[in-house]
């Protein structure tokens, strides 16, 4: 998978094998009863812990558990389908909204899900900033509150483009399970091993190698879900979980697979199908706090040393395009694209020139540059790629050393700065701006040691802040020149190396169910670690049977 891509992105499930096939899903008979169960790689098993504002595991709990106000579909332009508000009006002045929160939803447990269970869900997060990933109260918020079932909320400025973040990325939660007991002591650390939320399922149970959804029967949406029963097998490579998509004991994917067309589609040609839609990229993220890294000669250097074109090729098969420096995804979001600065910076390959960067910092192949980069066990696209790099950039005298981790290690190092470089994807989706800032402004970065929201690099740029922070209360042609602002600190500081355009990777099987997303029907992003868009999947879906 690709997590947060953990989050891919790009945008990602882990089992540990002893001496049993891979999956765990029950195989063909568990399909034809209705069983759906998903491939997805994220490099370790299963810790079942499910806290929908931990970025290592809310893949497994946002969208499946607990639910937004709003889902926004990236894919149709932002269009709209309400969830846990019926409505909402904004202000004239764009300065606030109200909410008008659904009436009868219940959470999982049975107990009424209110208006006041809205607000105390943003103002845990305002009262807890590690909680806080989307940094609304750093950036927008200043007030929310609950009066009847209308939440209305207050901003320091016009706040319609953060809309996709507190309408469609904040999980709602329970004030009678969060204000007491363990996670009210610390909500940032609790495990949340039995999540009660609003959700179509209940995890029941949970263990290791395999985590378990069963439907929620108090499911506000009458007749759904149609699928009963998901099985979430802990995937630790990618090549077991391709096998097992491709004999149809996995009916869901979301990762790499090479030569797919021989190695999944020709084993069943009827039904197994995928579509990859590019939405973030992938990027090599510098430690803006680590002295190496810190220096911009070094990160131009690598800039024009990497062949992006050779990456797509030999890391992702051509499956994921080459990516470009200024971070805005092509063709996906070409109308951003500021091409005249992307022409006049030249990032092409050009060894020469990175050669002259480097010597102008102290290096050298006689002298060489010691760095390592982090990455996710299990990702064997991300192993590649990274293989190609280190290979591109030893005659420059780049000695890059690939470490590794299990998925919750490598997250917590990247979140915590523990790091020369880090290999990763945002999860991103609904435009260029909002990926952007996730990796760029400083509110959603932190000091070493402390876990930053997104922006793992740790840049730091007063003027991008403002620009970021101004787009919202822009003009469409504003937004543009905003934008523009940004793409030239992508192309002139090298925060992070875009490399490949993280796709949503995603391979389905139509012999056993019906409904599924694709290129002509469009209705969520279709990979199934995007969150919150898995629900919308899972609401579509159907047994054949």
């Amino acid at each position: 998978m690709r997590l947060t891509k953990i989050l891919a992105a790009g945008a990602a499930g882990a089992m540990l094998l002893t001496g049993c096939s891979a999956g765990g899903g029950g195989g063909d008979s568990a399909a034809a009863s209705g069983v759906l169960t998903i491939a997805n790689v994220a490099g370790q098993t299963w810790t079942c812990g499910f806290n929908p504002f931990n970025p290592a595991v809310n893949y497994l709990s946002f969208g499946f558990v607990y639910e937004p106000l709003i889902y926004i579909n990236a894919l149709k332009n932002n269009a709209e389908t309400p969830m846990l508000a019926g409505s909402y009006e904004w202000a004239p002045d764009k300065k606030s909204i109200t909410f008008a929160v659904r009436d009868g939803v219940k959470w999982s447990d049975g107990e009424p899900m209110t208006a006041a269970d809205v607000a105390f869900t943003f103002n845990l997060l305002k009262a807890n900033p590690g909680l806080d990933i989307n940094a609304l109260w750093d950036s927008i918020l200043t007030d929310v509150s609950a009066s009847g079932n209308a939440v209305t909320m207050r901003f320091s400025a016009p706040a319609d483009p953060y809309f996709y973040y507190f309408a469609g990325q904040t999980p709602i939660i329970a004030q009678h399970v969060w204000g007491t007991g363990e996670a009210a002591q610390d909500p940032v650390k609790y495990q949340d091993a039995q999540p009660i939320g609003t959700g179509p399922y209940k995890v029941d149970p949970c263990s290791a190698n395999n985590i378990v959804y069963t439907a929620n029967e108090s499911y506000w949406q009458p007749g759904l879900p149609k699928v009963k029963k998901i099985n979430y097998p802990a995937y630790t490579d990618n090549n077991p979980a391709n096998l097992d998509l491709a004999s149809g004991k996995d009916q869901w994917g979301g990762q790499f697979i090479p030569g797919i067309d021989k190695l999944y589609i020709s084993r069943d040609k009827e039904n197994h199908h995928y579509w990859f839609p590019p939405t973030t990229n992938v990027a090599l993220y510098f430690n803006m706090k680590h002295p190496n890294t810190a220096d911009v000669a070094v990160r131009r250097a690598l800039a024009f040393a990497i062949d992006r074109e050779a990456v797509s090729k030999v890391g992702e098969g051509g499956y994921q395009p080459a990516a470009n420096q200024t971070g805005v995804v092509l063709p996906t979001f070409q109308q951003w694209y500021d091409s005249d600065a992307a022409n006049a910076a030249g990032y092409k390959v050009d060894r020469a020139k990175a050669a002259d960067l480097l010597a102008g910092a102290g290096y050298s192949p006689a002298h060489p540059l010691e760095l390592s980069v982090i990455t996710i066990s299990g990702y064997t696209d991300w192993d590649a790629s990274l293989a190609e790099i280190k290979q591109q950039l030893q005659p420059l005298g780049v000695h890059l050393t690939i470490d590794d981790l299990a998925g919750q290690t490598f997250q917590d190092r990247l979140a915590k700065g523990d790091f020369d470089l880090a290999y990763y994807s945002q999860v991103g989706g609904a435009g260029p701006y909002y990926e952007l800032r996730q990796i760029l402004h400083s509110a959603n970065s932190a000091p070493l040691g402390q876990d930053a929201a997104s922006n793992y690099e740790r840049y730091e740029n007063p003027a991008i802040d403002k620009a970021l922070d101004s787009f919202a209360g822009a003009d469409e042609a504003t937004q543009h020149q905003l934008l523009n602002t940004v793409q030239q600190a992508m192309l002139t500081d090298v925060p992070v190396i875009p490399t490949t355009e993280n796709v949503n990777w995603y391979q389905y099987d139509t012999s056993d169910f019906t409904g599924w997303p694709t290129e002509a029907d469009p209705y969520a992003l279709p990979a199934p670690y995007q969150i919150p868009d898995n629900e919308q999947v899972v609401l579509h879906l159907a047994p054949k049977n």
